[in-house]
């Protein structure tokens, strides 16, 4: 099965206090990183996050947010700095005692003041929470993988298209190199009458043919192209990551239809190679994001 790396899923889960939600996107990517974003108390549970979105796919850049509301999430303490309050207390008696005058600083006054108090946010564990989240996880994993299977479906469809006009293309190719040769000869045996005055050198002639169909032989390139277009159909079918291969592949095939370029000297064979590599650019470009 072709798997697509671009996928998005989204698992919820609530009860009376709380409400869970899990998003996943992907992207391609050369290996499987994760990037997981979730409050600081489900630090926890990041490594089990991972195992269950490992089961659903196994390459790409993985993007999880984790999103919790509800009551009782959060403790809050009040933080009281006593030395602090201490020292103004003492300060505030001296000023009355030694200079008798009575400050209007009260207890207002100092519970407005961040230095001396504070509060704080402490955030609970919650087993609860905990397992909702879990299981949140798993339905947005599920959901991504559907995604990327239908993702997968198409760019399948559409590379076995191409293939198909590849496998033309090459046809067209393997009927041109046949009169290569003897056109070659033609056009050869007329330009050495011309230059010679109706003289033919027939030794000669015989000699720059060989040479040039020697030179010019593409049949080892296109047996092999052949040969990497097969594969590539076959490893299309697999039930496994298979974008690393496809994507080797396509560089092959790309090598061999250079080495044509530059051997089959020939107008037909030459806009055949134009067709070749604008093909398999948009095939490179479509397997950079399987699985």
């Amino acid at each position: 099965m072709v798997l697509s790396m671009t996928g998005y899923g989204r698992g919820r889960r609530k009860t009376q206090q709380f409400s869970v939600t899990v998003e996943i996107k992907s992207v391609n990517h050369r290996f499987c990183e994760y990037q997981i974003r979730m409050p600081k108390q489900l630090v926890k549970v990041e490594e089990e996050l991972k195992k269950i979105i490992g089961n659903y796919v196994q390459r790409g850049r993985i993007d999880v947010f984790v999103t919790i509301a509800g009551e009782g999430l959060v403790k809050r303490r009040l933080r009281v700095d006593w030395d602090l309050l201490d020292e103004y207390h003492r300060f505030l008696s001296r000023i009355r005692e030694q200079y008798g005058i009575e400050s209007g600083f009260g207890i207002r006054e100092l519970l407005n003041r961040e230095d001396l108090v504070t509060i704080e946010e402490i955030e609970e564990d919650n087993e609860e929470i905990l397992t909702l989240v879990l299981e949140a996880c798993k339905e947005a994993a599920g959901q991504l993988r559907l995604m990327r299977e239908k993702e997968g479906s198409l760019l399948k469809a559409d590379l076995e298209k191409h293939l198909q006009t590849i496998s033309k293309q090459v046809d067209d190719i393997k009927t041109e190199a046949q009169s290569l040769v003897s056109t070659y000869r033609f056009k050869l045996e007329k330009r050495m009458q011309e230059l010679s005055g109706g003289r033919l050198d027939e030794a000669r002639l015989v000699q720059e043919a060989a040479l040039f169909a020697d030179k010019s032989d593409i049949h080892e390139e296109v047996t092999r192209l052949e040969s990497h277009l097969i594969q590539f159909g076959e490893t299309l079918a697999l039930d496994e990551p298979i974008g690393r291969k496809l994507d080797f592949m396509i560089q092959e095939m790309n090598r061999e239809v250079n080495t044509i370029g530059s051997k089959a000297n020939a107008s037909g064979i030459s806009t055949a190679v134009v067709e070749l590599k604008t093909v398999l650019e948009k095939m490179r470009e479509q397997v950079q994001n399987i699985e």
